[in-house]
């Protein structure tokens, strides 16, 4: 894992920011919350950072009082010409760091980021290969040389490979060194072998130790190995993507750039995450009034689910995506067991459609019990935090996870599987010296949820102490951008240092 600390004055640099999502104005996960938040803290910092995504549908330009640049964006594709395209200007709310979205109407002008009824666009290899060549022609548009570029997934995974080969020597971003952040190794952009006509980069750059993965390009693959540096957005997913449970099939590849790899957990943005001023909730509280307040926002939260309020049975809450990843099949191989105590239940979210009747079904056999909502509700995310007892996160690997650290500042011990980040984030409780803020179980199983469950429910009735240890510690707790934002300022140095010198290179391709 690199280190690098410097004991020079600082010296701001220029950062460009490349991704198929920035939230507010387009998300789907997590990767939306850090492109949307860490520019803010970086130019707080003093850096002159600039951020480019496409402009979806989603992204109006009177919502966000968006601005068109003078000028066409001329972008190289390879085999299928130039295409061409117009940039808007915008910026992150609260900063005034500048956004820049790019308008193709044919690759960008649809309802959904990546795909539509459950089915991924036909042509996402040609959409995000033009992101990532447009990311860097803009640069000569807006007469700006950055010091790095910043690359996210496999959306943009190729921009270390552009970097390293048709844009090596020109003369705005020819010095660029590059950073990619490995948000979800699960999705890795495959594609058919001709897409190398596209990125119009040279055919012998398929091969194992770049883009060639069994027969098809694979983007992210070639971002691995070309990136100057790599990070994933936690310390333990960057050791578990180096195991062949976790690496998805590349994990050869993190092996051999693990000496380039290193882990920067997500900070939280806690003015929007906060329950002595949140919103949305029906009685704001802080550590010391946490008790009361969270006993309103569960009355709260009971009436709105249509649950009978109860303030004598534990109430779990669960906000996510329901897909695989996130646990859900083992929530509904245990929830029937788990109802069978004296508990109450509720599920937020939407995903496969075979969830969406399951978790409807539950609700119709446990009215007093369990309810769903099916969808995504900003109103309810925030009270499920405030007025749950606990908050359940089984997910099968977790690269980072928001929601457990949203808990432990709402006084609401996290159920997680101790996976990512969540086992990064998360202390265990220990009731003999009442420290810790959750509840982890290691195995991946219905049974391994239903003990852990039930070690709660059963802190819940018969530890009250504990209890308030629990919401104690987990409030003390904070995840913050500024930090996180320091520890990428000190990879970026790094990767800088590493690029201008040429040392990578020179010793892995010898020069190119």
């Amino acid at each position: 894992m690199p280190s690098f600390q410097s004991t020079k004055p600082f010296k701001p640099l220029s950062i460009l920011l490349s991704a198929s999502e920035a939230a507010p104005f387009a998300k789907e996960g997590g990767l939306g919350d850090i492109v949307g938040a860490l520019p803010k803290y970086l130019a707080r910092m003093g850096h002159d950072v600039r951020v480019v995504i496409p402009r979806y549908y989603s992204v109006t330009v009177e919502k966000y009082d968006l601005k068109l640049l003078p000028g066409t964006l001329v972008v190289p594709m390879g085999i299928i010409g130039h295409q061409y395209c117009g940039v808007w200007e915008g910026r992150l709310p609260g900063s005034g760091v500048p956004v820049y979205f790019l308008e193709h109407e044919g690759y960008y002008g649809r309802s959904g980021l990546y795909q539509e009824g459950g089915e991924g666009y036909l042509d996402n290899d040609n959409r995000f290969v033009f992101l990532s060549k447009a990311s860097l022609e803009l640069c000569k548009m807006l007469n700006f040389k950055p010091d790095v570029v910043h690359a996210h997934d496999w959306h943009t995974g190729v921009i270390p490979v552009l970097l390293n080969t048709t844009y090596l020597h020109d003369r705005f971003v020819g010095n660029a060194a590059s950073l990619l952040t490995l948000h979800n190794m699960q999705h890795q952009g495959n594609f058919y072998p001709g897409l190398m006509d596209v990125l119009g980069i040279g055919w012998k750059h398929f091969n194992y130790l770049e883009l060639e993965m069994n027969d098809e390009v694979n983007l992210l693959k070639g971002g691995i190995y070309h990136a100057t540096l790599l990070n994933t957005v936690s310390e333990e997913y960057s050791r578990e993507i180096q195991t062949a449970a976790y690496g998805c099939g590349l994990e050869g590849a993190i092996l051999d750039r693990a000496a380039d790899l290193s882990g920067i957990l997500n900070g939280v943005d806690y003015e929007e995450w906060d329950p002595a001023t949140d919103p949305f909730i029906a009685a704001n509280y802080t550590a010391r009034t946490v008790k009361k307040g969270k006993a309103a926002c569960k009355r709260d939260l009971q009436a709105a689910m249509g649950l009978p309020q109860r303030d004598d049975v534990p109430l779990f809450g669960i906000v996510s995506r329901m897909v695989k990843q996130k646990g859900t099949d083992i929530v509904a191989e245990a929830i029937h067991r788990i109802l069978e105590m004296d508990v109450q239940f509720i599920v937020i979210g939407n995903g496969e459609p075979w969830a969406h009747f399951y978790f409807g079904d539950i609700a119709a056999m446990y009215p007093k019990k369990f309810a769903c909502y099916i969808g995504y509700s900003e109103a309810l995310a925030h009270k499920v935090e405030a007025g749950a007892d606990f908050f359940v996160m089984p997910s099968a690997f977790e690269p980072c996870g928001l929601n457990q650290m949203y808990s432990l500042a709402y006084g609401t011990p996290p159920i997680v599987r101790a996976t990512g980040g969540l086992d990064d984030s998360v202390e265990n409780f220990n009731e003999a010296v009442m420290s810790g803020d959750g509840f982890k179980f290691w195995e991946h199983s219905a049974t391994a949820l239903f003990n852990t469950v039930g070690w709660a429910a059963w802190t819940f009735f018969n530890n009250h102490k504990g209890l308030a240890a629990l919401r104690r510690n987990g409030m003390k707790k904070r995840f913050t951008w500024e930090e996180a934002a320091q520890k990428y300022d000190e990879l970026y140095r790094l990767a800088v240092l590493r690029r201008r010198g040429g040392e990578y290179y020179r010793n892995r391709f010898g020069g190119w």
